[in-house]
Parts: structure tokens; C-alpha cells; sequence
């Protein structure tokens, strides 16, 4: 079969070499794919939001199914744009259509969504520009700190919490009157703030069945212990030890399924990946947020511990047969650390020489900014390079990934010491 990715960073990366596992698998392109992707696979020269693009490409190459890494095509519709086409009737698909993808591509749908099928969720109200005197005057009346959350894709910034309420309510101006994030604030969502242990579940789901996959734990912020901006992760953990047989179950009874008897009411056929952000409060699991696809580097830590063939997951996903599919996962600990340009989050520099990475031999790289350029391999996007180390042990598995990241070399490198370390000492 041949398989086509959409994305360039190191989920896409993981998706790529997992699949290449398969004995199913006979070619795969990425578009437009990074200089990892280029090792195992056909890097196209096409951006993923670029449909007709796609669609000549799919046509040309004979591509057979088609692997959706990142929410922007899912918001866009690119299933849609699919579905409307004969001659792509015919190639299989994993990732939900437009109305699906709202679960991440809008704050607002998703928590009235939790609301109506009796997800639990943190309480939450939404205000537009019409109605910000009111959203001053809610502001004033809560708890802080409070989470002010832009409705839209805001490429993982557009969630502020706000410890004052003067911080909150210029916050909600900023994102309402000043479009601080575009037309992702037009509406903005304000919610309770929850304390507890945050993790990710996954499910892959074909709209009626579905598998649970491996849960993890990411690392959001720059700096170690948790401190400074947010990125779009500084490393993930898997399996997560609070994540226990108990509360794994709460999961799946009072979220995962009410989510999926919710989208089959609302006649949505969802097919491909919830993510389920949540927090584990007093016990209890409430989700956070949905995504449409994927985490990124979550990815890196649950595509390892599957031990079944993934392409025959995604085929069975695709064909609507994932009840009948086997699904295995292993019991051994996956770490991954994220190695950043200098200055990430903020400005960072791109073109640097990328060394050292030749010589790892004990953890998996998974390339995410970077290209080829000639001969070399250099940093292309702030997130450069994901290391993952598996092993039986939890101790082991975060060594193997920290000398791993040590051993990547290129001006400006920096990476969190500590992934894994609060995992570690609660187990």
C-alpha cells in the first residue's frame, strides 16, 4: 500500500516510522515532511492546507490512505474536500471531517458539547466583542485565577490564566477589542480554573468502535520545574502512574463514551484521533480540551509502546472495521525529550547545523524542524529534535532519552533536564 502523511514536525516523524514497520506498507510520502521524514520516506514539496495540491499528488502517486497529522487541514476540511471529489471517492482517510474537527477548532462548540452530553468539564461561559461589558462584569464575580481561552486555533497561544483580575479582564479586552490572536478571539471562552495532575488520553476511533491508546503526560512550559512560557512541548512520559486502572476507567465511562454516543447524535462520523486533554481532579477526570488529532510530542511516546501493526489499525479505522482489529500495547516506560532553538518560544534562529545525532544508538530521533540543506541536516522551526527512550524502567527510560538530547549538537541547543523527574518520584 502506499500511505501519505500530512505534516513536517515529529509527530508526523513517529507516524512515518511506525508505519514503515508494516509489512502492508510498500511506499510512503510525507508532504511536505522534514529531514528525518526524508530517511524512510518520499518528502513532497506540498504544503498541507493545499488541497488541490494533495489531491494531484494522491492521484499521481497512487496513494491509498491518507494520514492527517496536524488539526489545521481537519479544521479546513480537508476530508471535505475529499469527499466532494469522484476520482478520491476511493482512497482511504484518517481524520474526521470539518464539523468533527470542531471539537478542537472551536473552545465554544467543544464545551457546549461537554455540557449537552454530560462530559465533566470545568464551568465556563463565552463572550463576543457585543457582549464584553458582560464578560468584565462575569470576570468580577469568579474565582481566580481564571482561564480565558480563544475560540479558535491559535496555534497552541491563545489560552491565557489570569492570577488578578486586572489581568483577566485586560486579558479579555486584548483578545476581544484588539484581536490579540486574530479572528481565534473573536469569541472567547471563560472558564473555571482546575488544580490536579494534567494528562492525555487518545482514542482512536472509527465512530462507533474504538481503542484506547497509551496515555501520557507532557511538558508544556520552557523552563524546568514548570516555569516559564508555554511551548508546544518540552518532552511527554508514558505510561503516567496516577493514570490507574480506577481512573482509567472513570475515563472511559464518563468521558470517552458519552463523547462518542454525543458525536454519533449529532450525526458527526467521526473517524481518527480524539486527544483528550484532561485533568485529574480530586480523582476525577475532567476534560480540559479535545483535539482532533494527535499530540505533538505525545506522539513520540505512544506510537512506541504500541506493539501492534498501526498500519492495520489505521486501515481498519479508515474502513470502519477497528472493533475486529487486534490491539496490543507494551508495558515498558517511553520518554521523550525535546531539543529547541535558542530563544523558543519567542524568536528563534532557523539554518543552523545539526551534529552528533549520527551517533546515538540507544533512543529513537524524531526529526520536527528541520531540513536538508545539501548534505546537511539543519533547524528549521523551534522544536527541532524529539528523543525517545524506551526501556522496562522509568529511571532507565529518562536516562537514555537525557543523554539522547545531550548528545545532539547545534548553536543555541537547549532542552529541559528534568522530563520525567515528577514522574519518577510519584512512582
Amino acid at each position: 500500500m502506499n500511505i501519505l502523511i500530512l505534516g513536517s514536525g515529529g509527530r508526523e516523524h513517529a507516524f512515518a516510522w511506525k508505519i514503515a514497520q508494516s509489512p502492508l506498507c510498500s511506499n510512503i510520502f510525507v508532504a511536505p515532511g522534514n529531514a528525518g521524514t526524508a530517511q524512510i520516506a518520499n518528502n513532497l514539496p506540498i504544503g498541507y492546507n493545499d488541497f488541490e495540491q494533495i489531491a494531484a499528488a494522491v492521484l499521481a502517486h497512487h496513494i491509498d490512505l491518507v494520514v492527517v497529522g496536524p488539526e489545521e487541514p481537519l479544521v479546513k476540511g480537508v476530508r471535505d474536500y475529499f469527499a466532494s471529489r469522484a476520482d478520491l471517492s476511493h482512497v482511504l482517510m484518517v481524520g474526521p471531517d470539518s464539523k468533527g474537527a470542531m471539537l478542537e477548532g472551536s473552545k465554544d462548540f467543544s464545551k457546549n458539547f461537554m455540557v449537552k452530553y454530560g462530559v465533566p468539564t470545568a464551568k465556563s461561559q463565552t463572550f463576543t466583542k457585543d457582549t464584553l461589558a458582560e464578560g468584565l462584569a462575569y470576570l468580577a464575580a469568579q474565582k481566580l485565577p481564571i482561564v480565558l481561552k480563544a475560540d479558535g486555533l491559535a496555534a497552541g497561544k491563545g489560552v491565557i490564566i489570569a492570577q488578578t483580575l486586572e489581568e483577566a479582564q485586560t486579558s479579555l479586552t486584548e483578545m476581544l477589542v484588539d484581536a490579540k490572536f486574530g479572528d481565534a478571539s473573536s469569541k472567547v471562552v471563560i472558564e473555571e480554573f482546575l488544580t490536579g495532575i494534567e494528562l492525555s488520553v487518545f482514542v482512536l476511533t472509527d465512530g462507533v468502535s474504538y481503542k484506547i491508546l497509551p496515555e501520557a503526560k507532557d511538558y508544556k512550559r520552557i523552563g524546568e520545574a514548570d516555569t516559564g512560557l508555554n511551548t508546544g512541548g518540552m518532552g511527554a512520559v508514558s505510561p503516567v502512574p496516577f493514570a490507574t486502572e480506577k481512573f482509567m476507567h472513570l475515563v472511559e465511562e464518563n468521558v470517552v463514551k458519552p463523547t462518542l454516543k454525543g458525536l454519533q447524535a449529532e450525526g458527526i462520523k467521526y473517524n481518527g484521533f480524539i486527544f483528550i486533554g484532561l485533568m485529574n481532579h480530586e480523582g476525577e477526570p475532567y476534560v480540559i480540551e479535545y483535539n482532533a488529532r494527535m499530540g505533538d510530542p505525545e506522539t513520540e511516546v505512544v506510537l512506541p509502546r504500541i506493539e501492534s501493526d498501526l498500519l492495520t489499525l489505521l486501515l481498519a479505522t479508515a474502513k470502519g472495521e477497528l472493533e475486529q482489529a487486534e490491539f496490543t500495547v507494551s508495558k515498558q516506560h517511553a520518554v521523550t525529550t525535546v531539543v529547541v532553538a535558542g530563544g523558543y518560544p519567542g524568536d528563534y534562529r532557523k539554518g543552523d547545523v545539526i551534529v552528533g545525532y549520527e551517533a546515538i544508538e540507544d533512543a529513537t530521533i524524531f526529526h520536527a524542524g528541520t531540513k536538508l540543506d545539501g548534505d546537511l541536516v539543519v533547524t528549521n522551526g523551534g522544536r527541532v529534535m524529539a528523543l525517545t527512550g524506551v526501556s522496562n524502567t522509568l529511571e532507565r527510560a529518562i536516562q537514555k532519552s537525557q543523554k539522547a538530547a545531550q548528545g545532539v549538537l547545534f548553536d543555541g541547543k537547549y532542552y529541559r533536564k528534568d522530563i520525567g523527574l515528577d514522574v519518577l518520584r510519584y512512582s
